[in-house]
């Protein structure tokens, strides 16, 4: 599982096309997977993850890329909250963005001109069961909480396509049997005053 480290926030800009944007940055100006990464450099990645053995269809990957790049979009546009926090996305997520480090230049530019910090990030790798045992299981579920409503202001909902590749997200779905629009409620919850982030059954 990934972890980051980031300097302090700079101004930014904007989430997804078409979905709703961080607020005070209009939705319009997000863009897209193929804007940050170049139509080039996304179809090199989605071509490199199809060829591999027992690959996954190429809507699956295109899915896993998108939520790659949405992963580093709110690392970049939160370095404040986010940065240095262990996020809870999948293995595949963090495949994804393995490959992109190891494309430096396109990498750096994606970091610095790209992604709404304008900040490099930087990548470390460290399991969850070891996460658990630095801060406390429930400091870390609470840590993997924080980030949902980042999450549905800029991109809007967790959609079908996006729940698989987000650990915390499909533990609330799969063991805990919340829908996806409680899982969305619960991301308003967390911007109320006196809202509780954490659903029961999460906390140790």
């Amino acid at each position: 599982m990934p972890a980051s480290t980031a300097p302090a926030a700079s101004p930014g800009t904007p989430g997804t096309p078409g979905t709703p944007g961080i607020p005070g940055i209009p939705a319009q100006e997000v863009p897209d997977v193929e804007t940050l990464l170049g139509p080039a450099l996304h179809e090199e990645v989605v071509r490199h993850f199809t060829a591999e053995p027992d690959a996954p269809p190429a809507s699956v990957v295109r899915h896993q890329v998108r939520e790659c790049l949405r992963y580093l979009f709110l690392l970049s546009r939160h370095p404040d909250r986010l940065g240095g926090l262990f996020l809870p996305v999948e293995q595949d997520i963090d495949e994804i963005w393995h490959y992109l480090i190891l494309q430096t230049r396109e990498y750096r530019d994606l970091c610095e001109l790209r992604l709404p910090g304008g900040h490099f990030i930087h990548h470390r790798s460290i399991s969850y069961d070891a996460y658990q045992e630095a801060p406390g299981r429930e400091t870390a579920v609470e840590e993997a909480l924080r980030w949902i409503p980042l999450y549905t202001d800029a991109f809007g909902p967790f959609d079908a396509d996006a729940l698989p590749h987000w650990t915390i997200v499909r533990f609330l779905h799969d063991e805990l049997g919340m829908s996806l629009e409680e899982i969305a409620a619960l991301a308003g919850d967390a911007r109320t005053p006196g809202g509780s982030a954490a659903p029961a059954g999460t906390r140790a």
